[in-house]
């Protein structure tokens, strides 16, 4: 099973989110019953989204949460009010979320931790700038992220983790196939050294088009995409989701 998990980031009005499942789900019954369809829309969107699929195979959840599910936390999102809808996944440590908004790997490691609680899956971010690439720390940098960000976790429960190398999101750039390969053997080796199960799914991220789906998805480890741009459209989500 691969997972095609479209981040939206922050796109969409609730109502173009709307027409989106629908034409989506016109077209699920062509794609292949073994891939997982997730989608992370923006907050204001998640009720919308979870009104045309809180009954449908497709996962659906949010791009943030907060590690707490209730309290004085002005301007964050509730992984316990996403529950509420039929939320079942949340993205965690997301590269914008480190380098924009500061979020550091104690608070990552939180989030995790709660979410599992929750019952919900986190998908955990993690990957390298491209000065920490040309200096050769790339296996350094992530593993030194899955062990501050996953300390706290439950390694029995649901994970997914999503590597994208931070100069490919959203550049055009895409990691050779070997650069790939090379990190996510190494991220399964790590997480199976922190007592992860070893069929845990790791994703790649990072300028995921139709015309480079099929290559990536043949590399060993590879059991998805967080895919960015291209799964704004329906046409280009579902391409890829029928690799």
């Amino acid at each position: 099973m691969k997972i095609i998990a479209a981040n939206w980031k922050l796109h969409k009005t609730p109502q173009e989110a709307r027409e989106f499942c629908d034409q989506l789900l016109t077209q699920i019954p062509k794609l292949k019953a073994k891939n997982q369809l997730m989608i992370f829309p923006s907050a204001l969107c998640l009720e919308a989204v979870a009104e045309k699929l809180k009954v449908t195979s497709v996962q659906f959840g949010l791009q943030n949460v907060h590690f707490e599910g209730q309290g004085a936390f002005t301007g964050e999102n509730s992984a316990t009010a996403s529950l509420s809808v039929g939320a079942q996944v949340a993205l965690v440590g997301h590269s914008e979320r480190r380098a924009l908004f500061h979020e550091k790997d104690e608070v990552l490691a939180k989030k995790v931790k709660f979410l599992q609680e929750q019952g919900l899956t986190p998908v955990f971010c993690i990957g390298e700038t491209l000065a920490e690439r040309e200096s050769q720390r790339t296996i350094e940098v992530l593993e030194y992220q899955l062990r501050e960000g996953l300390k706290l976790a439950f390694p029995q429960k649901s994970l997914v983790v999503a590597y994208e190398p931070v100069w490919a999101i959203g550049t055009g750039k895409v990691a050779s196939l070997e650069q790939v390969e090379e990190a996510h053997q190494e991220v399964n080796r790590i997480l199976k050294e922190l007592g992860f199960n070893s069929a845990t799914p790791i994703l790649y991220g990072g300028s995921v088009k139709p015309d480079n789906a099929s290559l990536l998805a043949s590399i060993p480890h590879v059991h998805g995409f967080l895919i960015g741009g291209a799964s704004l459209h329906v046409e280009s989500y579902l391409a890829i989701a029928s690799v």
